[in-house]
């Protein structure tokens, strides 16, 4: 199985060409699945047995999205929190760690550009960013 986990990752990180979102956006599939099997072995009404197999298939869920993470990480220095929150799981319990990493895959799963280009760094034509401030300041005086 963990064969079966590891081939699959390597299949789809072939497939992103080295983008650092889509390869992020793939550790967030684990991730949610991990988060999901997390808070259901948490509920009252799971049954001990139940709840120590959902706990096992979450941590072997962040475990198959760390080398994602991981790759994310490589083609793109700002998905280096995600990287470090998923390989907390082997010193952290997952419920502190479930916030964050809800929030790191937000921002993976929303397509932004994490990283935009300046104008300067763009090889466009340089000129500075528009003002979004219709009324600037006055000059103190």
């Amino acid at each position: 199985m963990a064969a079966v986990v590891a081939g699959t990752a390597v299949g789809l990180s072939a497939c992103s060409n080295g983008n650092g979102q889509a390869l992020a956006q793939q550790a967030c599939v684990h991730v949610h699945r991990s988060v999901t099997d997390f808070l259901r072995s948490t509920r009252a009404d799971t049954p001990p047995a139940t709840a120590a197999q959902l706990l096992k298939r979450a941590d072997q869920e962040l475990r198959a999205a760390l080398p994602l993470a991981a790759q994310a990480n490589s083609a793109d220095g700002s998905w280096n929190g995600l990287m470090t929150t998923i390989s907390e799981i082997s010193t952290v319990d997952e419920g502190h760690l479930v916030p964050s990493l809800q929030a790191q895959c937000v921002v993976a799963d929303s397509n932004a550009n994490v990283n935009p280009q300046s104008p300067g760094n763009s090889g466009s034509t340089g000129t500075a960013p528009q003002n979004v401030n219709p009324k600037p300041a006055s000059p103190a005086g």
